[in-house]
């Protein structure tokens, strides 16, 4: 059973689970689907084409699932999807996709977004990742897991960010960050591997890989994209060929500070 109060306004056609919470003034759509144990506090909005999985809690005043905000949109059918057990803080603004971009915009389980912060269209998000409050994300970002975002930083669209990166706050991020990297500035570029995360969650062995890996590839002065190239072909590190790999299939370029062969 769940509890739902008298003023929240729930299309026909919304499919609310069992156990679920919506607070005072919340606004449903009729395609909106609810799934068991998640809590949506006064005010939120939710819009569009949405599914939100278990145990996700919605605060008050986030808006989910409206319009994307995209002057080529035109009404074409897109949604949203929400994994589970995840947090959206107040005023967070998420958007579903496009048509040029899939259609969908997803977000894994067990993620945080602070207050304020915007996922654009076409974002994917992975598992347990933190965004700090006022972090925006243009469209057609990709972020894999574990990745930690600092407050009040913009990443440029289709930039894509690997499992275990952190942003530092107040960054403003245009190029990938391969995983396990620590990124910070304006413009942002590496300052080395992110150890405290790594440290949480790999082996000593790995994290020694991760850092001879991390020397090689940005501080020899070689070309990056050969580096990792020769990299991969000998290294048996599954964490080390995730980091190689990336570079090499990456689009818009990694943000480094490049040493010159004699320094």
């Amino acid at each position: 059973m769940s509890n739902i109060h008298t003023t929240a306004l729930i299309d026909d056609g919304a499919k609310i689970g069992n156990n679920v919470t919506i607070g005072p003034f919340v606004t449903i759509s009729s395609e909106t689907t609810i799934g068991d144990n998640t809590t949506v506090d006064a005010y939120a909005v939710i819009a569009g084409k949405t599914t939100i999985g278990k145990g996700n809690h919605i605060f008050s005043h986030a808006v989910v699932g409206s319009i994307p905000q995209d002057l080529k949109f035109k009404g074409e059918e897109v949604e949203l999807i929400i994994g589970d057990n995840n947090k959206i803080r107040e005023f967070t603004l998420i958007n579903p996709g496009t048509e040029g971009g899939g259609g969908v915009t997803k977000i894994g389980n067990n993620n945080l977004l602070m207050g304020y912060v915007h996922l654009g269209h076409d974002v994917i998000m992975g598992n347990n990742c933190i965004l700090a409050n006022g972090a925006t994300l243009a469209g057609h970002v990709i972020l894999g897991n574990n990745v930690v975002i600092g407050g009040l930083t913009p990443v440029h669209q289709f930039v894509k960010i690997g499992d275990f990166a952190m942003i530092a706050g107040a960054s403003a991020l245009s190029q990938d960050i391969p995983p396990f990297c620590l990124a910070e500035g304006n413009r942002a570029t590496l300052r080395g591997l992110n150890l405290t995360g790594l440290r949480r969650n790999l082996e000593r062995d790995e994290i020694n890989a991760l850092k001879s890996a991390y020397k090689e590839l940005f501080e020899s002065g070689d070309a990056l994209q050969e580096s990792a190239e020769k990299l991969l072909n000998r290294t048996v590190s599954k964490n080390v060929k995730k980091l190689v790999e990336f570079i090499i299939v990456s689009k818009r370029g990694i943000p480094f500070i490049r040493k010159n062969n004699n320094g």
